[in-house]
Formats: C-alpha cells, sequence, structure tokens
C-alpha cells in the first residue's frame, strides 16, 4: 500500500517541522529571559506594578538605550507588553501565563524577590484626582471589585483597557444614582482602565470614572484637601465603601 505509506510519512514530515518550529520558539524566549538584565526586568514586573523604561533601566543596570533594546526583545517575544498612558509608556508582564514561568522559574533558583514601594506621599497614594476621576489605592481597590463581582466586563479596543457595564454593573451603579447609558451617551471614552501614577494599577477611568468621583464628592463620601488633588475619606465614605462596594478601608 504505498499511498498509505506516503501519507504516513508525509504526516511525519509535517510533525517533525511542527516540532522544530516550536523548539525554535522555545529557545527563542529561554534566551530572552536568560539575559540577567532582562530577567531582572522582567521579576521586577512580577508584582503586577508596570514600570517606565527609566524605571527598568535602573533596575536592569543598565543604560537608557541599552534597556530600550532589552525591552523591544522582551516586547517582541510576548513577555511583557506596552501601556500607553498620555505620552508615557509603561511596561508590564503579558499576561499570566508569563507570570507562572517566572514563578516556576523562582521555584527553581530559589531566593525571595523584593516587593514594590511606592514612593508617592501617602496623602496623594491613598485616594486623589487623577483628572476627572478617582485615583490612589482606594480606587484601585475599587476597580478590581467591580471586575470581579461582574460590574465591569473587558473588551478589545485596538489595545486599550475598555469595559463595558454588564446588567449587573447597570443596577449596581444605578443604586448610587449613576445612569450608565446617559453616561454612556456622553462624547467621550465610556470606561476604560487608567494605569495608576502611584499603584501602577488600573482604576477606573473614562465618562463612567468621572460619574463615581461626581457621586462620591457629592454624597461626601470624600472631602477635597485645599491646594492638593489629595481626597480625605469620610466616615460616611468610609461606612458606604464597606456596605455598598465591599470594601474595607
Amino acid at each position: 500500500m504505498p499511498g498509505h505509506f506516503v501519507y504516513n510519512r508525509t504526516m511525519n514530515v509535517k510533525r517533525r517541522d511542527a516540532n522544530r518550529d516550536s523548539d525554535a520558539a522555545v529557545s527563542r524566549i529561554a534566551a530572552a529571559i536568560g539575559e540577567p538584565a532582562r530577567a531582572r526586568i522582567l521579576y521586577c514586573l512580577m508584582d503586577g506594578h508596570a514600570r517606565t523604561a527609566t524605571e527598568l533601566s535602573a533596575v536592569a543596570g543598565v543604560g537608557a538605550s541599552t534597556a530600550s533594546v532589552h525591552l523591544n526583545r522582551l516586547v517582541e517575544e510576548r513577555l511583557i507588553k506596552v501601556l500607553m498612558q498620555g505620552k508615557h509608556r509603561f511596561y508590564s508582564l503579558d499576561g499570566a501565563n508569563v507570570a507562572s514561568v517566572l514563578e516556576s522559574l523562582s521555584v527553581l533558583a530559589g531566593g525571595p524577590r523584593s516587593k514594590f514601594v511606592p514612593t508617592t506621599p501617602s496623602s496623594l497614594r491613598a485616594a486623589r484626582t487623577c483628572y476627572d476621576h478617582l485615583a490612589g489605592t482606594l480606587a484601585v481597590m475599587l476597580h478590581d471589585r467591580f471586575t470581579t463581582q461582574g460590574w465591569l466586563a473587558a473588551r478589545s479596543n485596538d489595545g486599550e483597557y475598555a469595559y463595558d457595564v454588564t446588567p449587573k454593573g447597570t443596577r449596581a451603579f444605578a443604586a448610587i444614582g449613576i445612569d450608565v447609558d446617559a453616561t454612556r451617551a456622553l462624547r467621550r471614552r465610556f470606561a476604560c482602565g487608567c494605569l495608576d501614577w502611584s499603584e501602577r494599577r488600573f482604576h477606573l477611568g473614562g465618562a463612567l470614572g468621572a460619574a463615581l468621583l461626581g457621586v462620591a464628592l457629592k454624597r461626601k463620601w470624600f472631602a477635597r484637601e485645599i491646594g492638593s488633588r489629595a481626597l480625605s475619606m469620610t466616615n460616611t465614605g468610609r461606612n458606604e465603601m464597606l456596605a455598598r462596594f465591599g470594601v474595607r478601608v
């Protein structure tokens, strides 16, 4: 049965070619991780906080131009991704799979890793305004709560971290006085992830984020500090954060 023999041989060749391609990809990724400066960059980003090229060049112990080459290589291998925030570029790990691989390598290598330590003044780090929406530690906590509770659903928007509000979220936001349909109709981005300056994680931006800050100020959950972007949480605000959002501060 010569036809059968040729078919099997063809299948084996295709399989060998696929294995070679896979082996080559693994080799490239391993080489990208294995360079010491790039490894320091990757492990620095393991804490989930995005960082600038300048910060990562300091972590890697290399100059700005060399850091740029390393970052481009890591982006090419899909180990990190670039987040655009206004005129600034921030870098973070490209997903949980990358973190899982690095974590496994850490187990093999042993040794603890240092944690991200913000240098932002405490008054600004806790809660502040970011243009027209809420930022700071509390804002990041609320963003995470909205997503884990299923109020926000991520959607693709040319690389931007954008969200839709689910029916459950529509009801929850309505309960605090936010009309989701009216907010969506505004001529601006509706709901998006805004990378937090101090936490280097996302808080809620866009029209929905602005509406949330408006409600928080109107209901006196926060008080503005004169001459500063800092916001002071009131006792009412602490009670409302826990009762409405399950966030303890």
